[in-house]
């Protein structure tokens, strides 16, 4: 697939409210049901966009300690997105999340955006991880496979303030993943909402 960062460049305008804090994970054949249970988590009702869930998240009571997520099919790929949260690129989450399947997940924060990450997973095993602030320290099995790859879909132009992180991240998930985000896909899925400790 033929993807760049600029591809991306709706997330923030078109999201706002996700995009300054989020995690978005692409778990290839994993129900949605399924994929709540790997997170160690509860179903919740079901919202229809992200708008909506962004909505539960945030509204969630101070200390009730739990966070608030939302996971949708689309393809061959559960995709879960969580508003200021962060389960899906927790590797003590993931890496067993991932058993028997494809794990590929982005998280950033606008507050640090250094301390964004990208992680994929296969099967429990790390292929690629890396901090948005330091693409060149990149890890995992694959990671010397695809150094060259991070940078042509738009990483190698982050640092200058051309192109931010998190989009040249979705075109790197989109890569992996074969799937390209669209707004539509956040705006009017049906998400099986659920929460987990961590809040």
């Amino acid at each position: 697939m033929q993807t760049s960062a600029r591809d991306f460049l709706w997330f923030d305008d078109e999201f706002p409210d996700l995009a300054r804090a989020h995690c978005l994970t692409f778990v290839r054949d994993v129900p949605p049901r399924e994929l709540v249970r790997r997170l160690g988590g509860r179903v919740e009702p079901g919202v229809t966009g992200v708008h909506a869930l962004v909505d539960a998240a945030y509204d969630r009571p101070s200390g009730a300690g739990r966070t608030v997520f939302g996971t949708t099919v689309l393809g061959e790929w559960t995709l879960l997105v969580e508003p200021n949260g962060w389960h899906g690129s927790d590797e003590a989450l993931a890496l067993p999340g991932s058993a028997s399947t494809r794990w590929v997940s982005v998280y950033d924060n606008h507050d640090s955006n250094a301390d964004g990450t990208f992680l994929w997973a296969e099967d429990t095993d790390v292929q690629l991880r890396f901090r948005f602030g330091d693409v060149s320290r990149c890890s995992g099995a694959r990671a010397d496979d695809l150094l060259g790859v991070v940078r042509d879909l738009g990483f190698e132009i982050a640092g200058e303030g051309d192109v931010p992180a998190g989009p040249a991240a979705l075109a790197l998930a989109a890569h992996l993943t074969g799937l390209r985000l669209t707004p539509a896909h956040l705006r009017d899925s049906v998400f099986v909402r659920g929460s987990a400790a961590g809040g």
